[in-house]
């Protein structure tokens, strides 16, 4: 678990970042907003005055308004994360008030520290002690405005992926499918019972696809223990055809298993170790797929013990369909330093590796 994780932990696990990206521009914008009112004298001069109030006052506003307000989202009646906003009246009446208890308890705290009054100021010049409260409120409201906007654009970015996902997912399933009936054509006219064989696994493999097909990636509802059942599922069926050429385990601890990752994430890069690994080779081979965890990421491997590739060939690997759709899915599960990483290992006559380092967020197991 992360340091965000254990200090946000009391909020959804998809808003996060989020909040803690706006509570680094809060606080920026709040250092400027300090330096004007030294530079105005605002505060008696002193720039540690101006400081405290600054940061004492966007730290309230934002706290009221951002996580607050994510905390109470059932009561409220939105669950649309990861903003968990809505365009409705009572969520801008919680902003508008929020705004106005954090205006009043961050001017406590920053009186507290200079041991003075502010609202002395609301006697002395009405028009300079609204003029504060109004320039909070604009900025407030800005503030606002801006995160929902920006949280909007960021919805729909993550829709086109989630679209884009589906259509590599109904570009996979058809390239397998048509591998598989025409090994399925041949075993028929050459070794009738190993094509009942094949046929019974084809079914299994099939049902759970379509399983796994009514399932959101987005959500997180399949999980690494889903993709390792369609992934035995579908190596039982390839061993149907190869026989004892073919050989694999599975691997991963217990506590990784419920670990969400996207729904065939891991059948191209075990097809291609058949295809261009194992059956290649008259001995055949193994093949072992192992997951554990790598500091804050999820490790996954898989490894074969086939032809492997020439360095010109592992080249032109990477742009081959079922890699090229790995490498697709995996970059849309982070972004800068939490963006997971595909890598390519192989060497003639040794077999292939492929690594995934995917981010690592644990779920809760009840």
């Amino acid at each position: 678990m992360t340091t965000l994780d254990t200090l946000l932990h009391w909020l959804p696990a998809d808003s996060r970042v989020g909040v803690a990206r706006r509570l680094g521009l809060v606080w920026t914008v709040a250092f400027f907003i300090a330096v004007y009112q030294w530079l105005t004298g605002s505060q008696s001069g002193r720039f540690d005055a101006s400081l405290v109030y600054s940061y004492a006052i966007s730290t309230c506003i934002w706290f009221l308004c951002d996580p607050l307000r994510i905390v109470l989202r059932r009561w409220y009646r939105v669950d649309s994360g990861p903003n968990y906003w809505q365009h409705a009246p009572r969520i801008w009446l919680h902003v508008a008030a929020g705004v106005l208890l954090g205006y009043i308890a961050g001017t406590f705290i920053g009186d507290a520290y200079l041991g003075r009054s502010t609202w002395e100021l609301f006697t002395i010049s009405p028009q300079r002690f609204w003029g504060f409260w109004l320039s909070t409120v604009l900025l407030a409201l800005g503030f606002t405005v801006y995160f929902n906007e920006r949280g909007k654009a960021e919805e729909l970015q993550r829709q086109a992926t989630e679209a884009r996902l589906k259509l590599l997912e109904t570009q996979l399933e058809p390239h397998m499918l048509f591998n598989t009936l025409a090994n399925l054509r041949v075993l028929i006219q050459t070794d009738p019972p190993r094509a009942v064989a094949m046929l019974d696994r084809l079914g299994d493999y099939l049902r759970a696809t379509l399983r796994g097909s009514r399932t959101d990636a987005a959500a997180g509802t399949h999980t690494l223990a889903d993709e390792f059942s369609r992934l035995n599922d579908y190596l039982e069926l390839m061993a149907v055809r190869m026989g004892p050429r073919l050989r694999h385990t599975l691997q991963a601890p217990d506590d990784l298993l419920p670990h969400p990752v996207p729904p065939l994430l891991l059948q191209p890069l075990v097809e291609n170790a058949v295809r261009h690994g194992l059956e290649p080779r008259v001995a055949g081979g193994q093949i072992n797929v192992t997951a554990r965890q790598d500091g804050p990421y999820l490790l996954i491997e898989v490894i074969d013990t086939g032809v492997g590739m020439e360095p010109t060939a592992l080249a032109s690997a990477d742009g081959g369909f079922g890699l090229a759709q790995v490498r697709e899915r995996v970059a849309s599960l982070g972004s800068g330093s939490s963006a997971g990483q595909v890598q390519v290992l192989s060497h003639p006559g040794m077999g292939t590796t492929v690594r995934l380092k995917l981010p690592l967020h644990k779920p809760t197991i009840p």
